[in-house]
């Protein structure tokens, strides 16, 4: 048994170095220690989960080419893992990260290395906990440059700082979905936004810790934006400056100008501004993008930092930031449209997997003798295709695919709805309001060229929902409102430069149609990037399947892979 470990580590060891001498890259060691920190914000001292007693995390920088060994250390009382947001980690499914999809979680005192290579990537993507709700507080930026003979396709900034949009509960987080499962209703709502790990002027207790980006006048400035939110969407904008949109989600666009920005969960944007207003302070400042219905409750305060020209007077009172209506859907939809690849690209094709996956809420009937707290005494649920996910809890569904272990997961997810209806009526039947509990996948041949359309719905309410896929990235061809009709819908695809992505918004009664090819064998989670929505089971995973040889293949586990 000795022998074949240490066989196994020196063939994991020949790989690995195979794979960074091919790049000529370099690899970054890092050690993350998960564990409890105390921390005040909004007047209240509680303990939060970090790494390394950072909050936010610590920011990772590397080239395209390089190389990522992370030892995770948990000293903390929950389990976690580590999801590397938007790394395609071919064939390396195990240094994915979601608890129970690609790995057993890292148990208290538990250890675990994720070892991946940054391949043909380059751009602002991120990292975060993907166990329970650990990822209000276990996040940073994950910063890709180009490899050292490359440079930007835009003008050199002469600064640039990550933004990480993020959201805060006065209350321990993992306290606040569990109330939410054990009653059935929504999650209580964050008591502030914050800009990397601070909620700004406007929240009492907060201004002395403002975050503060310093610029001098006349530079090009990269603001690397990131919305690491739990539920929320979020417009961002920047007082008397216009935002040149650069890259979305670690892929380079068609540059445009704007001056509002919106990021869904699980997003990210990089943008330049010029300092070319008069020196003084201004405002850069987030809210919510809430597109339920008018009832729903939300947090509707406003986070801020500051941009500050150099030797201005502290004192001096920051410009305020213009901000759109909580639910200008309008904006919301042109921005998007407006994110495009930065010349034509070479679609993939033929189509040989259509699919059709709804996704949306619902409500289960409260057990009896139970008093529930979902709208009308029911309980909130979600699901796609009207399957409502569960995690598994003996192995992960990557072990159980690579080594043949029975019960964990069948393979019938179904490629279109089992019931049709009117996806965004507002008479839907109630029995479409309680999906089946299952942990089904959707098997992929190894090159197969999928489209899928993920189509919302109105099952007890709408909204936008930020389809995050694991493992890939994708071209978004169109998006729309209502029910997509393929005979007139297919003639909006953008079939020249659409834009590449991890995380897609679903519009909020409307669809979405995404183009990828299978081309990263292994089990990839899909699901919505509001966590309340994946907690409920908004989610289901592909099973894409090895093609031919090595290349093609699921590389074996790491000897130190946890077990549950």
């Amino acid at each position: 048994m000795e022998i074949n470990k240490s066989c196994f580590l020196f063939c994991l060891f020949l790989w690995f170095s195979l794979q960074i001498l091919i790049a000529n890259a370099e690899v970054h060691y890092h050690d993350f220690v998960v564990h409890a920190k105390p921390v005040k914000r909004l007047c209240h001292t509680r303990s939060i989960i970090t790494v390394n007693g950072q909050f936010p995390g610590p920011t990772l920088k590397v080239r395209n080419g390089d190389s990522l060994v992370v030892k995770v250390v948990n000293q903390a009382k929950y389990n976690i893992t580590i999801h590397w947001h938007g790394i395609r980690q071919m064939r390396n499914g195990w240094a994915d990260g979601p608890a129970y999809v690609t790995q057993c979680p890292i148990q208290p005192g538990g250890t675990y290395t994720y070892r991946f290579n940054i391949e043909n990537q380059e751009g602002t993507l991120w990292w975060h906990a993907h166990s329970s709700w650990l990822r209000a507080t276990v996040y940073g930026a994950l910063i890709i440059l180009p490899k050292k003979d490359s440079s930007y396709p835009f003008a050199t900034p002469k600064r640039e700082f990550p933004v990480i949009l993020g959201e805060w509960w006065n209350s321990n987080p993992i306290d606040v979905i569990r109330q939410a499962l054990k009653t059935g209703g929504a999650p209580n709502n964050s008591d502030a936004f914050t800009i990397n790990g601070q909620p700004g002027d406007l929240y009492k207790c907060s201004s002395k810790e403002t975050t503060v980006f310093p610029v001098g006048p006349g530079e090009t400035v990269l603001l690397r934006l990131i919305n690491a939110a739990m539920v929320t969407e979020l417009f961002f904008s920047v007082a008397d400056h216009k935002m040149t949109v650069v890259a979305a989600d670690a892929s380079y666009t068609k540059p445009f100008t704007t001056s509002v920005i919106l990021l869904g969960p699980g997003q990210t944007t990089d943008v330049l501004i010029q300092t070319n207003q008069p020196a003084g302070r201004y405002y850069l400042a987030a809210h919510a993008y809430e597109s339920g219905p008018p009832n729903t409750p939300f947090d509707n305060t406003t986070t801020t930092a500051i941009l500050s020209y150099e030797n201005q007077i502290t004192s001096t009172q920051p410009k305020p930031a213009a901000l759109p209506a909580f639910n200008d859907t309008a904006t919301a939809a042109a921005f998007t449209a407006d994110i495009k690849s930065p010349r034509p690209v070479k679609i993939p094709g033929p189509v040989n997997e259509n699919l059709f996956f709804t996704v949306g809420l619902g409500l289960y009937n409260c057990p009896p003798r139970k008093t529930c707290s979902g709208p009308n005494g029911t309980r909130f649920t979600a699901s796609m295709n009207n399957y409502s996910f569960v995690l598994p809890k003996q192995q992960s569904l990557l072990q159980a695919a690579q080594f043949g272990i029975p019960g964990v997961f069948t393979t019938d997810f179904p490629a279109t709805p089992p019931v049709k209806f009117d996806y965004t009526g507002n008479n839907i039947s109630p029995s479409l309001y309680q999906p089946v509990k299952a942990t089904k996948l959707y098997p992929l041949k190894y090159g197969s060229v999928v489209q899928l359309v993920i189509q919302g719905t109105n099952i007890y309410a709408s909204e936008e929902h930020p389809m995050h896929i694991h493992g890939y990235e994708f071209y978004v061809l169109a998006t729309g409102t209502g029910n997509f009709n393929a005979k007139k819908d297919t003639a909006k695809f953008n079939l020249v430069d659409p834009p590449r992505r991890n995380t897609i918004g679903v519009p909020v009664k409307g669809w979405a149609v995404i183009r990828f090819v299978a081309d990263n064998p292994g089990v990839w989670f899909v699901h919505c990037h509001i966590d309340s929505h994946l907690t409920w089971g908004l989610a289901m995973a592909f099973l894409v399947e090895n093609g031919v040889g090595k290349l093609q293949s699921t590389i074996p586990p790491p000897p130190d892979l946890p077990k549950c």
